[in-house]
């Protein structure tokens, strides 16, 4: 760790997983996503504001309103929705469905509604899990006016037959997208681009934890010198990623690298999806991180659906942007329903999550080609005083392994993990040996 001179920090090979999620992180993340969790999100409104507002005391940002009726691409940009109540009272005049009990008893962008109606006509405006009976679903209509609610199976079973009051308190409008960014400036301006979407309400895994996720890890990258330019983006899902790039076709082409992240609090995977390319850097240094983090873990091919990742690598853009997740989306039971609570996301499975991300970035900065000094058959390591350094070291064999297969390969042609790869060993290991060979005078940048 060096200061530059104007006093950032630059991290060497090693460091960067400590410094970007430290020990115990977790806390401070799930304790975030407790924040954030009971604001009711939609691709518009209020409740974006109101999260990005959360997002702002952690890092500063850069908003951007859109208005209702721009033209982004192929799309159009929506009317505001404003929700502030909505429930089903029965004849005694009890709540029957209660919005402020749980977000997810509208459905997302209904229209308001205010009428008294029989219970066979209600229940076409009803969404349940049959079977998942004791779980209320996550329903949307943005882009179809109509208006519902959603409620347990068994909770819609148990209402009697009689004539009920409906109502969604509620506002379609125009309005305005709201997106955010916050920009770390590096050396170069190649960008990495850090998404995760703020669109989903009440759903702790699939929306909370990757904004948590990614405002501390923006937040921990203050004052450290990068070799890239970091831009995260909070942006509402699909319709906030094609906003941002109808914005920004023009610089869009600085991502050189990118990451969607969601759903990446739960003890499942770790779950990688490769880019459209499918061996672009950031597909090796996650696929590489991830093989040392998990015995669990699971790298899949592109396809073109799941979350914005696929409007990165849309065949306008061929942006390499993955998507990280620890379970992947849609395969577990928790998805898109209430059970995806405060309770189903872990603060150790978080910041193990923080920790991937910051192992990636690591790849992504201090990758890099030498070649030796001495290529000449192997040169002597101990009269350098690199075995001495290490005994003892727990890890020192490691290290020792380390070091030479840095020596073999370090030919000018292959990178650290060309190196890492090939050796079996974590990035860091190998990179942190090749910054030890370097101030031996046995490396040189190729």
């Amino acid at each position: 760790m060096a200061k530059s001179s104007d006093g950032q920090i630059r991290l060497k090979p090693g460091a960067w997983s400590q410094a970007l999620a430290p020990a115990g992180v977790g806390d401070r993340l799930h304790g975030f996503a407790a924040e954030i969790f009971p604001i009711c999100r939609s691709i518009t409104g209020p409740g974006v504001r109101e999260t990005l507002n959360h997002v702002e005391r952690v890092i500063a940002l850069q908003r951007t309103e859109v208005p209702t009726g721009a033209k982004v691409l192929d799309w159009t940009v929506p009317k505001e929705w404003t929700i502030r109540d909505a429930w089903i009272k029965n004849a005694a005049g009890e709540r029957a469905v209660d919005f402020r009990k749980h977000s997810l008893h509208v459905l997302n962008y209904s229209i308001p509604v205010r009428a008294r109606i029989p219970l066979e006509e209600l229940k076409k405006h009803i969404f349940t899990l049959p079977d998942q009976p004791d779980l209320i679903p996550y329903r949307t209509s943005y882009y179809q006016e109509r208006w519902g609610f959603c409620m347990t199976h068994n909770a819609l079973e148990a209402l009697p037959e009689g004539e009920y009051e409906v109502c969604v308190d509620a506002d379609l409008a125009p309005g305005s997208l709201t997106y955010a960014e916050h920009v770390h400036v590096g050396d170069s301006e190649d960008e990495v681009l850090l998404q995760a979407h703020i669109c989903h309400p009440s759903l702790a895994n699939d929306n909370c934890s990757g904004i948590a996720v990614l405002a501390h890890l923006a937040a921990a990258m203050q004052g450290l010198r990068t070799r890239y330019t970091y831009r995260f983006l909070f942006a509402p899902g699909t319709i906030g990623a094609i906003t941002w790039l109808a914005q920004n076709r023009n610089t869009a082409s600085r991502i050189k690298h990118g990451l969607v992240m969601s759903c990446v609090g739960d003890a499942g995977g770790p779950t990688y999806k490769r880019t459209w390319r499918g061996d672009a850097p950031i597909d090796r240094a996650m696929a590489h991180v991830l093989k040392h983090s998990a015995a669990t873990a699971n790298v899949i091919d592109f396809f073109p659906y799941g979350y914005d990742e696929r409007q990165y690598n849309s065949p306008g853009f061929r942006l390499d942007v993955g998507l990280f997740q620890r379970s992947q989306f849609a395969t577990f039971p928790e998805y898109h329903t209430s059970a995806d609570n405060l309770s189903f996301i872990v603060p150790d499975h978080l910041e193990a999550s923080l920790r991937m991300a910051a192992q990636a970035i690591e790849v992504l900065e201090c990758d890099a080609r030498y070649a030796s000094t001495a290529p000449e058959g192997e040169p002597q390591l101990g009269r350098r005083g690199l075995y001495s350094a290490i005994g003892g070291d727990k890890d020192g064999y490691a290290k020792n392994m380390a070091m030479l297969w840095v020596m073999n390969m370090a030919d000018g042609r292959h990178s650290l993990l060309d190196i890492a790869e090939r050796a079996k060993l974590p990035f860091a290991t190998v990179a942190g040996m090749a910054e030890a060979l370097k101030e031996s005078g046995l490396l040189v940048p190729a």
